[in-house]
């Protein structure tokens, strides 16, 4: 099923926010500053790279296929950051232009990893890191509260999220070093339906409707009771130049 993210950016930029766990560990470990140049690829509604060129006041590019995605990122930081239409597979930026490249809840979607890789590596300066913030099987599996109300969104995500190990060895092939991984948490309460109501998460468009009703209700009875309990958490996949 294929998504069209034009049609989501509304209920990406009333839902969906940074995750600060996430946001804490791309600044810590990439050690960026206010003379460095930073590319978010697949920037959505401009949630971390505008968030990063507040915090740090370093130079900030996004790029972002969705003509909406990218207003609704416009409308929400004027001039802080460069905000470009592009793809991950065709960025087109100077070679050893950036100091970090990143990207959060995006590689699922790049059809070409290889074609992306290589023009990352391009475009970095020698030193400089990527960072893949996505999802492991086990995090798949585990999500809460998304996994356990609408337990069909898990087989949804392993067809279309690529292994860890397997990207892990494509950004080897693609002449990046020093590859590790890292992962964050993030504790939370959710305290209503709308950001589920609304299908402000991708996989809620990957199942059926009568799966999706059945989820949306046995999360309205679970709030009846009080606040449920989520954990958001992240894989960092890091690689250097």
């Amino acid at each position: 099923m294929k998504i069209e993210y034009d049609n989501l950016a509304n209920q990406y930029e009333r839902n969906r926010r940074i995750n600060e766990a996430v946001l804490k560990e791309l600044l810590a470990t990439s050690r960026i500053d206010g003379s460095s140049r930073v590319l978010d690829v697949g920037c959505g509604t401009g949630n971390y790279i505008l968030a990063i060129a507040e915090r740090v006041g370093c130079q900030c590019w996004g790029i972002e296929p969705s003509d909406n995605m990218l207003a609704a990122a416009r409308r929400r930081g004027p001039g802080q950051v460069t905000l470009l239409k592009g793809s991950a597979e065709e960025m087109m930026f100077p070679d050893s232009f950036f100091d970090f490249i990143f990207s959060v809840d995006v590689i699922h979607h790049v059809a070409d990893r290889k074609a992306h890789f290589v023009r990352a590596h391009a475009q970095l300066v020698n030193g400089g890191l990527l960072c893949i913030v996505t999802d492991s099987a086990e995090i798949i599996r585990t999500r809460e509260p998304l996994s356990r109300y609408f337990p069909e969104t898990v087989e949804a995500e392993f067809r279309r999220y690529p292994p860890v190990q397997q990207l892990k060895e494509e950004l080897r092939q693609s002449g990046f070093t020093r590859v590790t991984e890292t992962t964050t948490e993030l504790p939370y309460l959710v305290t209503d339906l709308q950001a589920y109501a609304e299908r402000a998460f991708s996989s809620l468009h990957l199942i059926s409707d009568d799966a999706f009703d059945r989820g949306l209700a046995r999360m309205k009875e679970a709030l009846a009771s009080g606040p449920v309990q989520g954990i958001s958490r992240y894989m960092h996949v890091w690689a250097g130049k």
